[in-house]
């Protein structure tokens, strides 16, 4: 069966402008991730042509962390087996909700899987970088990903003063918690997220009038509500908001990197 199905998978590659099928240096796996986290990190440590297709997820606006140009560059799955044993890869690389039965049609077929949590602060994100790189034969490159994390997050540091006050509102009107990859990264950049100090946790809902209420310094807003955009949150003078793009939420790697950029820009302005 697996002898029938490459002629698919050139096929598929062909129907979502993908990049060549194989990679030259026969050391190192071909690939196909599953998950938008996952394939942000490896369209950069992987040489081309190993990562033979991304999650569906990164070719849509409202679920990717990659840039679109970046996305462009790969053909996508819908994560089912069958497409994914079309493109014949040696690994699989998901998120650890990948449901058991997916991931044992997989083994049973001889791919590999690799699973990742959702990585929680830089560190744990930092380590995921390093392991995915080693699992595609380049250490190197996430040695290299990794320093351009740091760098970016040295630049975005504040240079002293107290943390300003910061609300994420988040799509569907909810906070971030404290052990949050982007809680984190708040912290980093001279913000300190006020959710936990008002008895919030993670994916609490904030409504319009509490916020009326009780306005933080600055409320980042990354969702697109009615509630979101109600032109009372222009007339509070004490709090600035700033827009927060939804791709910057929920993915460490390179997203860090923009991430710090635009929370570091913001934080210039309440300077």
């Amino acid at each position: 069966m697996r002898r029938l199905l490459p002629a698919l998978a050139l096929l598929l590659a062909g129907c979502a402008g993908g990049e060549p099928a194989r990679v030259g240096d026969s050391e190192r796996p071909t690939i196909v991730s599953l998950n938008p986290c996952t394939d942000a990190v490896l369209a950069e440590v992987t040489a081309p042509g190993q990562l033979l297709a991304i999650s569906h997820y990164s070719k849509d606006p409202r679920s990717s962390s990659m840039d679109a140009r970046t996305a462009a560059r790969f053909a996508a799955t819908g994560g089912t087996v069958e497409e994914v044993l079309a493109l014949d890869p040696d690994l699989v690389v998901a998120g650890s909700f990948l449901a058991p039965a997916t991931r044992a049609a997989l083994e049973d077929m001889g791919v590999e899987v690799a699973t990742f949590d959702i990585a929680r602060d830089v560190a744990s994100s930092e380590a995921q970088v390093r392991e995915l790189a080693e699992l595609t034969g380049d250490p190197e490159a996430g040695e290299a990903l990794v320093k351009r994390i740091e760098a970016a997050l040295h630049d975005a540091a504040p240079g002293s003063g107290e943390p300003v006050e910061a609300l994420l509102w988040q799509p569907g009107g909810i906070v971030a918690g404290e052990q949050e990859l982007v809680s984190d990264l708040l912290r980093r950049t001279g913000f300190a997220n006020v959710a936990p100090e008002r008895g919030l946790g993670q994916a609490d809902y904030v409504a319009l009038e509490e916020l009326v209420a009780a306005p933080p310094r600055v409320l980042l807003v990354a969702g697109g509500e009615v509630g979101q955009r109600h032109p009372v949150l222009d007339r509070l003078p004490r709090m600035r908001r700033e827009a927060f793009d939804t791709s910057l939420l929920y993915c460490g790697g390179p997203t860090i990197i923009r991430a710090a950029e635009r929370l570091a820009e913001i934080r210039e302005k309440v300077s």
